[in-house]
């Protein structure tokens, strides 16, 4: 039955345009001569004089501080702008995020964007564009076939290749300030979408962080899974042209935009941030932790080179207290057992994650729910987020009726150690897709995120628990009173199904 199936198959398929991971790339490192940038200036009083292996930290959960940070840093950047993201969509966000980049490319500032493939649908010609700036290079991670056949169709001739992703999201100007964590660029990860709202986590960084990010940078660039858009896009028949289009569209759609109360909050606070007062920052020991770019070559990284290595040592390494925020959370078998043994060796586990009614990923619980009650008997307790939940810097946008739905991910060791990235507590973060983030060793810092989260559960989350008939309940405060539910809260007939099919299909290993 496969090889019927597979002639006319490989028919269409051989329609698709291939990926020509041979065509000639020129290696490019960071620029490690940027002292002069008015960014390197406005650090200069800050950095020096700090212990040794120390660097600073300022943490984003606000969605408006987080893009006032990114603009700001473009806007001032002077040398180069290094950035490497999941997704950059064609959204307000991301339309405002890369006029940025081109402002600062038409002024001479070098740009490499790294990007991944897996949701570029219809932006190859911008991508051809932004490319034939002279300071404006763009490389895609793994990416699809194109040509007639399609991408989707394309995927079927090399799908253990692009099964493998890139969810590093790091960016960083004139190796002097980087910021990481878990927000792509795209309305809903910065309070600007009405319908939807997710409540995120990065972390901006300056000090020796910052050439550890660039180090890494340097390495996916340079790497054969770094592909030119050359390479597999047709040529612009007018690439100046198109550029001038893309450039024009960009600045109407930033005129439109401009007027509105989000635009008005986000300009504030790029000038409150402008007169920043740097003591704001943490300064801590700290590793910065990523997969290998070979990650992406299924069989080539060796264990080592993975981010779950640093990652289970920091965990195993817990004496008094684990705190998980995972917004996708697919522990398989091997993970309940290792969860429940740290709780058995005198560790308080608890994590936060999902409800059904805030995941924008039905698949992802359909994966996460058989965990609830093997962990739940081992004593670990699991907290799930509210739709209605509020997400800090979604006020200047009508999202009242929006979704909540969960996108940090970060975990608190001992109140000692605090971990802020991209990666999810999910067999695809573990072992398809590459990662990155850093652990942070401050007592200050952890216990902040932590008093935060404890202050938040009460009125933001359902508790899941076991009644005495070992079934799965939940509870949770409507208004003053504590209401407790004997099915997945907030949730229709049909979502529940659908859940309960995404359960029993053999896709776990994907999630």
């Amino acid at each position: 039955m496969r090889k019927l199936i597979a002639i006319p198959a490989l028919a269409l398929l051989s329609g698709c345009t291939t990926i020509d991971f041979d065509y000639p790339r020129t290696e490019s490192v960071v620029y490690t001569d940027t002292a002069d940038s008015p960014l390197a200036r406005s650090l200069a009083n800050v950095v020096p004089g700090q212990p040794a292996g120390h660097s600073g930290f300022y943490p984003l959960s606000d969605g408006i501080d987080a893009l006032s940070a990114r603009l700001l840093i473009a806007q001032r950047a002077e040398h180069a702008i290094d950035l490497q993201y999941y997704l950059i969509k064609d959204d307000m966000v991301g339309r405002a995020f890369v006029r940025a980049l081109l402002l600062a490319a038409d002024r001479g500032v070098r740009i490499r964007l790294l990007l991944d493939d897996i949701f570029t649908s219809g932006y190859d010609t911008g991508l051809m564009a932004l490319d034939h700036h002279p300071n404006f290079e763009v490389r895609i991670y793994n990416p699809f076939n194109r040509g007639a056949a399609g991408r989707t169709l394309g995927a079927a001739t090399s799908l253990s290749r692009v099964n493998r992703r890139m969810h590093n999201k790091s960016f960083t100007a004139d190796n002097q300030i980087t910021v990481i964590g878990g927000r792509n660029i795209a309305d809903e990860y910065f309070g600007a979408r009405e319908d939807a709202k997710f409540d995120d986590l990065d972390v901006i960084g300056i000090g020796p962080i910052v050439r550890d990010v660039s180090k890494m940078f340097d390495t996916y660039w340079n790497h054969e899974t770094a592909i030119p858009v050359p390479a597999f896009l047709p040529p612009l028949d007018d690439p100046e042209t198109t550029l001038n289009a893309l450039r024009n569209r960009l600045n109407e759609d930033f005129e439109k935009i401009r007027v509105s109360r989000y635009a008005e909050a986000v300009n504030d606070r790029l000038l409150e941030q402008v007169e920043t007062d740097h003591s704001v920052f943490e300064w801590a020991p700290y590793s910065l932790v990523f997969d290998s770019p070979d990650k992406g070559i299924k069989g080539k990284a060796a264990e080592e080179t993975l981010i779950t290595t640093p990652l289970r040592e920091s965990l195993l390494a817990a004496e008094k207290e684990i705190l998980v925020i995972s917004p996708y959370f697919v522990p398989r078998k091997s993970g309940i057992e290792k969860f429940s043994a740290v709780q058995a060796s005198g560790v308080d586990i608890t994590v936060i994650t999902n409800s059904l009614a805030a995941n924008n990923q039905a698949s992802v619980h359909g994966g996460y729910a058989p965990a609830r009650k093997p962990l739940l008997r081992s004593g670990i307790r699991l907290f799930e987020v509210r739709p209605d939940a509020e997400v800090r810097g979604t006020e200047f946008v009508d999202a009242s009726g929006a979704r909540a739905t969960l996108h940090t991910k970060a975990y608190l060791v001992d109140r000692r150690y605090a971990f802020i990235g991209s990666f999810n507590f999910d067999p695809r973060s573990s072992n398809l897709n590459t990662e990155m983030g850093v652990i942070i060793d401050d007592p200050e810092l952890a216990n902040f995120f932590a008093a935060r989260a404890e202050s938040a559960l009460p009125a933001q989350t359902w508790e899941v628990y076991l009644n005495e008939d070992g079934k799965l309940r939940w509870r949770g405060l409507e208004g003053s009173e504590v209401v407790n539910y004997d099915k997945e809260p907030k949730t229709t007939w049909g979502q529940r199904f659908m859940a309960g099919v995404y359960r029993i299909l053999p896709i776990r290993s994907q999630l």
